[in-house]
């Protein structure tokens, strides 16, 4: 059954004063999709996940990251939560395989902004079916490989680019991503044999 993925940050020393510089870096080393048409949206969270916007803004493609920073610091508040709703291109089977726009979330989350423990930034991946290989489909294993390897370059350009304390990798249900990919790698070379 599919779930949500999410990469959880939690760095050295991050506060109030430097939150946004350390996601100005996670948005500068994102891959953004070459191949969306769809507007990507920066939203300003208050408080926790319940508080309306307070705001919210569309942009074209290509995003301007500048624009983007600029509209989080006119809201910098060490209870907020500042989330580009964006696209990275994955490989998809739709009829076949084939290169598309996939939705993803880049988060920050201020010191002071209620939520669960999920670090001080993430990554929101969408459905982790996205990186696990299918067994009844053709070429299922590369193009999952393909995008497997998108995700652990972003993973560790993040390791290289931010004062990283902890990471994680985990999906909605609190199950550990690399556990599952094991198991469904191990299925797919059974079935294969």
């Amino acid at each position: 059954m599919a779930d949500q993925l999410y990469l959880s940050y939690w760095l050295r020393n991050f506060n109030d004063q430097n939150m946004l510089r350390h996601y100005e870096k996670l948005l500068r080393i994102f891959p953004f999709s070459r191949l969306a048409q769809q507007a990507s949206t920066f939203r300003v969270i208050p408080v926790d996940y319940n508080e309306p916007t307070v705001l919210e803004v569309p942009f074209p493609p290509p995003v301007q990251l500048d624009e983007v920073i600029a509209a989080a610091k006119d809201f910098a508040n060490a209870d907020s939560c500042y989330r580009l709703e964006t696209w990275w291109d994955l490989w998809q089977f739709d009829l076949d395989w084939k290169l598309m726009p996939t939705r993803v979330a880049l988060c920050c989350f201020g010191p002071e902004f209620q939520h669960q423990d999920d670090g001080d930034l993430g990554i929101d991946f969408g459905i982790d079916a996205n990186f696990l290989p299918r067994p009844d489909l053709a070429h299922s294993v590369r193009m999952i490989q393909s995008n497997i390897k998108s995700l652990l370059k972003l993973v560790h350009d993040g390791d290289d680019a931010l004062p990283v304390e902890t990471r994680r990798l985990m999906t909605e249900s609190g199950e550990d991503f690399s556990e599952k990919l094991h198991q469904t790698l191990s299925a797919v070379v059974k079935q294969g044999s």
